[in-house]
């Protein structure tokens, strides 16, 4: 039977798509590409905004017209937080919560041997969603051996997040946070370095977290003013330090760390380790003092810059990247232009900039003083012109450097193209044999959505 998968949002969906499919195949299904004709169809949701709700309705709806007869099942975010939306989508079959992953396999083959045996006017939707608050341990999907890309791969190390920041759906989605076993994740990365693969990135819904419930802190900082709450709270750092100790030509990044959970201090701790990449995903969502304490963030901009300062002295190119909300409930003009100052101050190469949206069952949703969506949409357009800004600003600072650049393909162009360590997109000229290779290349120039460079050696 041919089976195609359709992922949006995180690169937690993706990973735990590549896993699904991953099993699928070795059960003798023909995995096919997610527009192709074929016998199920498998949804893996994203809920984080209602765009992302609306996409996947409107991809049930476009596959279910091309293959009638197919079996839909939905998993992800919006199925584990509005099953019977979903299930009400004509065409869906399969509703399955995101702690039911691991059981997919089963439950499509349950319902095609039960619509086999009853007419089809009569069969049953089948949903199943097990209750965040029921998910209290990592449940594995195995160790995954590919990816798409045949350079970089993730690896997930953690689910779920207690932060509660009042805009969020993630930990009514996700459930409380549960680490994936270091063993297991080490077997995984050995396995996907064997296969070629250079650059690790390690993903989960709150990275920083990991490793949290096992020191007993309930999703509480592993640090407080830079020590350690117990001796045994040490969070992510003893797994990166196990990860660099294995042998082979490969680096690590980090998809995210937040500073709701980590602060200066316990991100000097990991700059040591030389197989992790110069760059960091952190998140600041404002940078006004007053919106992220109604945001529930539990940092300060002045905290937030602390973390900057020590990855910026240590690496003046040091690559940070973020997200921020423009338009949340509450944010003054004023309170907006420290956002644009902050990003004058961060040095971000890449801010993804997000135009605040309502999500029912969050406690911003529910705020009295939201922002008109002419006030929103004027104030993205203001900060996706300050993120241009900041980004050309970063890449000038870039020029003449030289960085190392993992090449994972080439462009219609015919461009050689990959990552610096700090997060650059690099256009180079050079021949088939530093594809899935590290390369040294003096970075020249802004082009397209990154850098113009040329490789340093023969």
């Amino acid at each position: 039977m041919k089976i195609a998968f359709y992922t949006l949002g995180c690169k937690v969906n993706q990973y735990e798509t590549e896993a699904l499919k991953e099993e699928f195949a070795r059960a003798g299904y023909q995995v096919t590409g997610e527009d192709d004709v074929a016998d199920i169809y498998v949804i893996n949701t994203c809920t984080v905004t209602n765009l992302a709700d609306r996409k996947s309705r409107q991809y049930i709806r476009r596959m279910k017209r091309r293959s009638p007869e197919a079996v839909i099942a939905v998993t992800g975010c919006y199925a584990q937080t509005k099953p019977e939306e979903v299930a009400s989508v004509e065409g869906v079959d399969i509703v399955a919560g995101n702690g039911e992953k691991n059981e997919l396999k089963r439950y499509i083959e349950d319902f095609i041997d039960r619509r086999e045996a009853q007419e089809k006017k009569d069969r049953d939707k089948l949903c199943m969603v097990t209750p965040c608050e029921e998910l209290t341990e990592y449940r594995s999907s195995g160790i995954i051996t590919s990816m798409e890309s045949r350079t970089r791969a993730y690896i997930k190390i953690e689910e779920g997040c207690n932060r509660f920041c009042s805009y969020c759906m993630i930990p009514y989605a996700r459930g409380p946070v549960r680490s994936r076993n270091p063993e297991e994740i080490i077997r995984e990365a050995k396995t996907l370095i064997d296969k070629g693969f250079k650059e690790l990135i390690l993903t989960g819904i709150n990275t920083a977290l990991y490793g949290a419930e096992r020191d007993g802190l309930n999703g509480c900082e592993p640090y407080v003013n830079g020590a350690a709450k117990s001796a045994q709270c040490s969070g992510i750092e003893p797994l990166i330090r196990d990860l660099s100790d294995i042998p082979g030509d490969f680096r690590i990044r980090l998809s995210s760390l937040e500073p709701t959970v980590i602060n200066a201090e316990y991100v000097r701790g990991l700059l040591k380790y030389e197989k992790l990449c110069h760059h960091l995903h952190l998140s600041i969502q404002s940078g006004s003092d007053e919106v992220l304490g109604k945001m529930n963030r539990h940092y300060t901009v002045k905290e937030y810059m602390d973390i900057v300062n020590v990855l910026k002295d240590f690496d003046p190119l040091y690559g940070i990247t973020t997200d921020i909300i423009a338009g949340f409930p509450g944010e003054t003009e004023a309170a907006f232009g420290e956002t644009l100052a902050a990003v004058d101050a961060a040095g971000f190469c890449r801010v993804h900039c997000f135009r605040y949206s309502k999500r029912s069952g969050t406690k911003a949703a529910e705020m009295t003083d939201q922002i008109p969506g002419n006030v929103k949409n004027e104030r993205l357009e203001r900060l996706a012109e300050k993120a241009g800004e900041a980004a050309s600003a970063f890449y000038e600072k870039c020029r003449g450097n030289t960085r190392q650049v993992l090449f994972e393909e080439r462009t219609e162009e015919g461009l050689l193209t990959g990552y610096t360590d700090n997060y650059v997109r690099v256009y180079a000229g050079g021949g088939d044999e530093l594809l899935g290779a590290f390369a040294d290349v003096r970075l020249l120039h802004e082009y397209r959505d990154g850098m113009k460079g040329e490789t340093t050696h023969e």
